[in-house]
């Protein structure tokens, strides 16, 4: 009998209004906490996270705050050239479309440049020298020639106008100057007399009073060039010319 009469109120019309009526209670209920949901969170709603590099941090902080976000400093480097405090650098990046409230978070550069060791150039080239300076982080100043036979050999660095010592502490990013030598030597030397050589006496002659050869002219027809001789020389050998050791000689061969 219990289990008729349920059956009977199943199929009652009082017992469908009611279940339509809860069925549409709960869609409304639902209804109502999804447009909660999605108003709360602004569901779909994005910004696109402005440029904040090259900026200081207080016009970021600004900016960042006109568009509901939050500016985080996680890092500070030390970039040359650069202003101290801007920002180098953003995540996420620029453009990138985010939640309001999202955190950016930016490095800083630093108000102080890191110390780097001078590095010892003495007796290198110019072209190490100046990776070697790269490496460190500092950069080739004023560069000036004295005399010595090592052309282009750093024979002195200098910052500031006075000699720094190797492991000397110095600001990242400084400038170096350097002293080089400009390939001729401070003592003068007789100029040989070449006339009569070949090409291969000639150069021996010349290094054996620290001398160069300079440029090397045959005459229209030579075609035995080890056997050539010079007829002519720049400068001429005199007996009261005299040139600085490291400068050079031109031959004309016949």
């Amino acid at each position: 009998m219990a289990s008729a009469s349920i059956f009977s109120f199943i199929k009652s019309k009082s017992f469908r209004n009611n279940l339509l009526v809860a069925v549409g209670v709960l869609l409304l209920i639902g209804l109502t906490m999804q447009f909660w949901l999605s108003s709360f969170t602004k569901h779909g709603e994005t910004i696109a996270v402005p440029d904040f590099r090259g900026m200081n941090q207080e016009k970021a902080i600004a900016i960042s705050e006109e568009n509901n976000l939050e500016i985080v400093v996680v890092d500070s480097l030390y970039e040359i050239g650069k202003k101290p405090g801007v920002i180098l650098d953003q995540d996420p990046a620029p453009k990138t479309n985010v939640k309001e409230g999202r955190a950016i978070y930016v490095t800083l550069n630093a108000s102080l440049p890191p110390k780097v060791k001078m590095p010892n150039l003495i007796d290198v080239s110019l072209r190490q020298a100046e990776a070697m300076l790269e490496s460190y982080g500092l950069k080739i100043g004023r560069t000036t020639f004295k005399p010595d036979l090592a052309k282009n050999a750093v024979l002195e660095q200098l910052y500031k106008g006075s000699s720094i010592a190797p492991g000397k502490e110095i600001n990242k990013g400084a400038a170096i100057d350097l002293v080089l030598g400009n390939g001729e030597g401070t003592a003068e030397v007789a100029i040989p007399d070449l006339t009569g050589l070949t090409r291969g006496e000639a150069n021996f002659v010349l290094k054996g009073s620290s001398l160069l050869l300079g440029n090397v002219r045959f005459d229209p027809g030579v075609r035995d060039t080890l056997a050539a001789t010079i007829y002519r020389q720049i400068p001429a050998a005199d007996e009261n010319a005299v040139i600085h050791q490291g400068e050079t000689v031109d031959i004309y061969l016949k």
